[in-house]
């Protein structure tokens, strides 16, 4: 059984996309963000950046006590090394799986996530930040469809863990300000990974968690104002 440390995120939907895709059995274990539970002295104690995702596994494979992990890329990676799926075993297979795999985690990822930020949380329209994060979007999406052209998925034919880190990060491709059909192959990538059976039921685990918004004006100050001071454990 794994404990998955969630909410429903796009970092959050890499895993459970996964968890479904591989069959594992699993539980979710809510982590509110909105409500500050990423703060707290028992998630903290298994994920120490304070962010979600997280999970905990009760059956490593090496028999041995459960094994902790924070960082959706490296839960991924475990996850694929466990299970001896969705990541190739070749050489050159496993170097081009993990090259977009970083290519997500250090890439796609923070800067959507800017464009989020910028475009649709932060107190004040900034057009520089705004029109920066939105160009670079673009530009990754272009270097993504530049990858799938003539490829079924990011890695070849097989779908892979860098297809899952790389998927929700572009469901929100219209708050990113995003047209899909600018990028043609990039599309038909997106729409068959949607499709899949695995995909649709990932998304409906999130959906009794989000039925509300996950950034309110409260939920800012907790998600938006912490400092490496204001984390420290109170006397």
């Amino acid at each position: 059984m794994i404990d998955l440390h969630y909410w429903p995120t796009p970092n959050g939907h890499k895993i459970t996309l996964f968890l479904e895709e591989a069959g594992l059995d699993y539980r979710i274990v809510p982590v509110d963000i909105r409500k500050g539970d990423q703060f707290q002295p028992d998630f903290l104690a298994i994920a120490p950046n304070n962010r979600m995702p997280a999970i905990v596994d009760h059956a490593p494979a090496d028999g041995g006590e459960p094994v902790s992990l924070f960082e959706s890329g490296a839960i991924l990676l475990y996850l694929a090394e466990k299970t001896g799926k969705f990541l190739p075993t070749d050489l050159r297979g496993r170097k081009t799986v993990l090259e977009w795999l970083f290519w997500q985690v250090g890439g796609l990822g923070p800067m959507a996530g800017q464009n989020h930020h910028f475009g649709q949380y932060a107190p004040e329209k900034i057009p520089y930040a705004v029109e920066r994060y939105v160009k670079e979007t673009n530009r990754l999406y272009g270097v993504l469809n530049r990858r799938l052209a003539g490829r079924a998925f990011i890695a070849g034919d097989g779908y892979s863990i860098a297809d899952m880190a790389c998927y929700p990060w572009v469901v929100p491709y219209e708050r990113q300000g995003q047209n899909l059909d600018d990028f043609p192959d990039l599309k038909r990538w997106f729409t068959a990974i949607a499709e899949r059976p695995a995909t649709v039921r990932a998304y409906e685990k999130g959906k009794p968690l989000a039925d509300t918004p996950t950034v309110t004006e409260e939920s800012k100050r907790i998600l938006f104002g912490q400092t490496a001071a204001s984390l420290q454990p109170k006397n």
